[in-house]
């Protein structure tokens, strides 16, 4: 199932996971609250994370329980998704901006 097709009161927020979140550890922590659809765990760049639960009550109580808690090593954000989404004005991640643009563009310019 996509991870969008999910209602938004069954669809969990994990934010502030850094490099420690994982899909195995989140589904075992989560999973303790009910029945989950799906887990997904942002890799590049790492650090949060959606848990689509089958139930709403299910999804609330997990916010409650979790947040500020410890599941994957590090205290993390939990809370229900808004459903927003990025913009597209908005840019890559800032991770992606390591080099500045003047620099990438004198690079590529020595190698035409």
């Amino acid at each position: 199932m996509h991870r969008d097709s999910c209602p938004l009161d069954c669809k969990v927020y994990v934010g502030n996971l850094g490099n420690n979140g994982n899909k195995t550890e989140l589904e075992g922590a989560f999973g303790y609250y009910g029945p989950l659809r799906s887990v997904w765990a942002a890799r590049n760049p790492p650090g949060f994370a959606f848990v689509e639960f089958e139930d709403p009550r299910d999804a609330a109580d997990a916010v409650g329980d979790l947040d500020g808690r410890t599941p994957c090593g590090c205290p993390v954000r939990v809370e229900l998704s808004k459903g927003e989404k990025r913009s597209p004005n908005r840019g890559p991640p800032p991770s992606w901006g390591r080099r500045p643009r003047d620099a990438f563009l004198e690079r590529n310019n020595k190698l035409s």
